[in-house]
């Protein structure tokens, strides 16, 4: 047996804890990086010379966006996820699911459960973001109603079925805390752009939680030279757009880099002058101090 098809029978229904009462699991996986590279080739016809191992190929499809052969490979999880969190991770369209149904059965007993230092502000710059934490005793308080309300609303529920109240209207008031299970099944092309949205820095820290483990602890020992060129080019790579190469060239000719902060705003375009906030002035911004070109 090949050390590829080893690693996929050791992940094979491997839970993977996230958050308090949450998992991921591999199902099954059709495909490994050398599917990826064989759907590649067959466009050089039958016979053709190989002229390049899988790694450099690998690299050279993800560098150049050329994306039809990653979707050759196939993922299966099974997730247990917040309600909240199913949310967001369900508006990817291009997976097959097939979810818990509460109509059917009972409602999954737990619920995503706040630490008490694990309570953020509203970020005052991004109306969909969050922003530092609570103080200790503000999230134990916290966390303490939170508790009392997932009991009083477990309760509840459990009342209406008591009555034989359809388990479609009982379920009606259950916090979107609740969890709940699905099948979740994603071509690989799909399932990378999936992970480049979810594990970016400002996606919300619970789905980033979840899009972590799939990548780090599943992807990466299932398709490794896929993982590393994912990480190389997508992951921690930074793209410059047409504006942010301008501001580049200005601060070269100007003969300021490092710059300081207000030499990066003599040089910004000229687009952003006239606006008081602007986020891709902020994003040029953070990309030149991480390139080192602005102090």
């Amino acid at each position: 047996m090949s050390d590829k098809v080893l690693a996929a029978e050791a992940l094979r229904w491997k839970k993977f804890p996230v958050l308090n009462d949450g998992f991921v699991c591999l199902v099954d996986c059709m495909g490994d990086d050398s599917a990826i590279t064989q759907a590649a080739r067959v466009s050089y016809g039958e016979g053709t010379r190989q002229i390049s191992d899988d790694r450099t190929l690998i690299r050279y499809l993800l560098r150049h966006r050329h994306t039809t052969p990653f979707e050759m490979a196939v993922v299966k999880f099974l997730v247990r996820v917040p309600m909240d969190t199913w949310r967001q991770w369900i508006r990817h369209r291009t997976a097959s699911v097939n979810e818990y149904s509460t109509r059917y059965s009972i409602a999954i007993d737990s619920m995503q459960a706040t630490p008490e230092d694990g309570w953020r502000f509203q970020a005052t710059d991004n109306r969909q973001g969050s922003c530092g934490f609570c103080s200790a005793a503000a999230g134990r308080e916290l966390t303490q109603s939170e508790a009392k309300f997932h009991q009083a609303a477990r309760d509840l529920y459990q009342q209406r079925l008591d009555a034989g109240i359809a388990r479609e209207q009982a379920r009606k008031d259950l916090p979107l805390s609740t969890y709940t299970e699905a099948y979740w099944k994603m071509d690989l092309h799909n399932l990378l752009h999936f992970l480049m949205l979810r594990m970016e820095s400002h996606a919300q820290v619970e789905i980033r939680e979840y899009a972590t483990v799939i990548g780090e602890q599943i992807l990466r020992p299932l398709f490794p030279l896929t993982w590393e060129a994912f990480q190389d080019y997508i992951l921690e790579a930074t793209t410059l757009t047409r504006l942010d190469r301008d501001v580049i060239r200005r601060l070269a000719a100007s003969g300021n880099v490092p710059a300081t902060e207000e030499q990066f705003w003599a040089v910004q375009d000229d687009t952003w002058k006239a606006m008081k906030r602007c986020r891709e002035r902020d994003e040029c911004l953070e990309k030149m101090r991480l390139l080192g070109l602005v102090k």
